[in-house]
């Protein structure tokens, strides 16, 4: 798994990127074993042991810049953890061993590991907390406002497609808080599209054309904001944000880790400050973007991936991979 003699400074290299292609494979069939098992503290720690397992064999120095907290909580990847052999590029990543614990939990669709990949110093460095998001896709650049209603920013997305308001499809978590945003679509004659768990699935689906998404608005994870906007950023796609301390202790924990303003406007460029980076997510269970784990007869373990590399290198693709013990 080791690539050796590799460009130090830079991220998109193929071995770097079908190094962390692999990690994210073997991170999905560790957690296998645990779909619908209704335990998704196990499964996410299988996942986890796994990914750090792995990314321990990577020439790099890689630095986890976005999640579980600064203290060694194991099976979780924490804040400031460093990976790899400490040889090679210096990196910054975020990780989600098992997005969508609840849905594996219970044999639902739609559950992924995800992981985001960027030159040392370029994504955001934030506490796991909840962040308001919206995006949108390639197209439609450039014509998110954060700060504004969202009834404008569906005008402004429908306008850049070439699109009445009333064929706009706003893709919303399904949740009491977004009650009042769901109200807003409804009322504005767009069209709604509610999903249980895993918004980077809902995030990406506004880049691709397979998939009729639009706009993806509402609160959720910041870890989750910033592996979305790297794929996004690969993409073309957009990407605005806000992280929302829920107390004084978050607030301060953000300035502590380098953010002056914890509650200003986050755009696509400040949450990744560099084309030099990658997305590699592998599906666990069946989803609107990937296949799951299929085990065979003969034991072997099938895989579904999605890779989207930004950079000189810049291309998606959706890679098949059969595994045999």
């Amino acid at each position: 798994m080791q690539t050796k003699n590799r460009e130090v400074n830079t991220v998109c290299t193929q071995g770097l990127v079908m190094d962390f292609l692999a990690i994210s494979q073997q991170a999905a069939i560790a957690s296998y074993p645990w779909i619908g098992k209704g335990n998704k503290y196990d499964a996410d720690g299988a996942g986890t042991e796994s990914i750090r397992k792995h990314m321990n064999l990577i020439d790099m120095t890689g630095v986890i810049v976005i999640g579980e907290g600064e203290m060694d909580e194991a099976p979780m990847l924490y804040i400031n953890e460093v990976l790899g052999t400490r040889n090679g590029p210096v990196v910054d990543i975020a990780v989600d061993p098992v997005e969508g614990t609840t849905l594996m939990a219970k044999g639902q669709d739609n559950s992924l590991t995800v992981i985001a990949v960027a030159a040392r110093g370029s994504l955001l460095h934030a506490p796991d907390m909840y962040m308001k998001k919206i995006a949108c896709g390639p197209k439609a650049r450039g014509c998110i406002n954060i700060d504004l209603p969202l009834t404008e920013n569906i005008k402004a997305v429908a306008k850049a497609l070439g699109k009445n308001v009333k064929d706009i499809n706003v893709m919303i978590q399904d949740r009491p808080r977004h009650e009042e945003l769901i109200n807003e679509v409804i009322k504005s004659g767009a069209r709604v599209k509610l999903f249980s768990d895993v918004d980077i699935t809902g995030a990406i689906a506004t880049a691709l054309h397979e998939v009729d998404v639009d706009i993806l608005v509402g609160i959720g994870g910041a870890p989750e904001g910033a592996i979305a906007a790297t794929a996004l950023k690969c993409l073309g796609g957009d990407f605005q944000a806000k992280l929302m301390p829920q107390d004084e202790a978050e607030f301060n924990r953000c300035i502590k880790m380098g953010i002056p303003n914890p509650e200003a406007a986050l755009t696509i460029d400040d949450i990744v400050k560099t084309d030099d980076c990658f997305f590699v997510a592998t599906g666990i269970t069946d989803g609107q973007l990937l296949k799951g784990v299929q085990k065979k007869e003969n034991g072997a373990m099938l895989t579904q991936s999605l890779v989207i590399v930004g950079g000189q290198m810049k291309n998606s693709q959706v890679i098949d991979a059969t595994f045999f013990k």
